[in-house]
């Protein structure tokens, strides 16, 4: 199985695409694959060295950024103890407002923390990857991102992986990503808020639920919901035994919770 079904045809679409002005994605040829590879989990997720990878374009101060314009094929590893404050962002096809105000909107860390103190998770990767995930050239993405990405993941020994996408394109990034990972033998989650993307590119696992662009993994300041959506989610790498797509049941009770004034 291939991260891109049938490359060389969409590299002729993606070769005839011409965007409009002011529309970057007008008439953009997402990728359609019709398979997903699948790894079943061998661990208990209380058991597992959990990875996180963000697409949201996040780097450290001081650092170079991400190129925005030419669509940058490079990631950054980032250790879970840096400081919001420190990072910034290389954004293009969503809003930073949210994960400006919150990082935990984008890039789950202390949400994930929680979990490895809790027993959810046997424990957070020490580092997590970032990506600006507005990347049109998904060839680029499979042939010279992803095996980096892959090779990183591995040398941690990570045994489950968790994408955060941010934009509409960013869930083509990343679901292609999650499925060179799950192809190393793997177990991924990616989250999902575009679900014609995701149904187009097919990552192996992916929790689909009603939220918003640029803070995929939960709303600002509203720790519990991004608890609830982290956890309904990764609590369904284990029991699912093939590739597909699950909705979550998080947002009845969380709106009921927001409406209340509850955080």
């Amino acid at each position: 199985m291939e991260i891109i079904e049938d490359i060389d045809g969409w590299r002729r679409r993606f070769e005839s695409w011409r965007p409009l002005p002011g529309n970057d994605l007008s008439d953009y040829p997402f990728v359609r694959n019709r398979r997903a590879p699948f790894t079943p989990a061998r661990r208990a997720l209380p058991m597992l060295n959990l990875a996180l990878i963000s697409s949201a374009g996040a780097y450290i101060d001081g650092t170079a950024p991400f190129d925005t314009e030419a669509g940058d094929l490079s990631f950054r590893e980032i250790p879970v103890e840096v400081e919001a404050g420190d990072l910034k962002f290389a954004a293009r096809g969503y809003d930073t407002a949210a994960v400006q105000e919150d990082i935990n909107s984008e890039i789950p860390v202390a949400r994930l923390l929680e979990f490895e103190q809790n027993g959810i998770i046997g424990q957070l990767n020490p580092v997590f990857w970032s990506f600006c995930g507005f990347i049109p050239d998904a060839a680029g993405v499979a042939n010279e991102l992803a095996p980096k990405l892959v090779e990183r993941i591995n040398r941690y020994e990570v045994q489950a992986a968790l994408f955060v996408p941010a934009s509409v394109l960013c869930h083509q990034s990343v679901g292609l990503l999650a499925r060179a990972v799950e192809l190393a033998g793997i177990p991924t989650m990616t989250l999902g808020v575009v679900k014609d993307v995701v149904e187009f590119v097919r990552p192996p696992r992916v929790a689909l639920y009603h939220g918003k662009l640029g803070a995929v993994s939960g709303a600002p300041n509203f720790p519990e919901h991004q608890r609830r959506i982290l956890d309904e989610a990764l609590r369904l790498i284990e029991p699912m035994d093939q590739a597909g797509i699950r909705n979550l049941a998080v947002a009845l009770g969380t709106e009921t919770q927001k409406s209340r004034g509850e955080r």
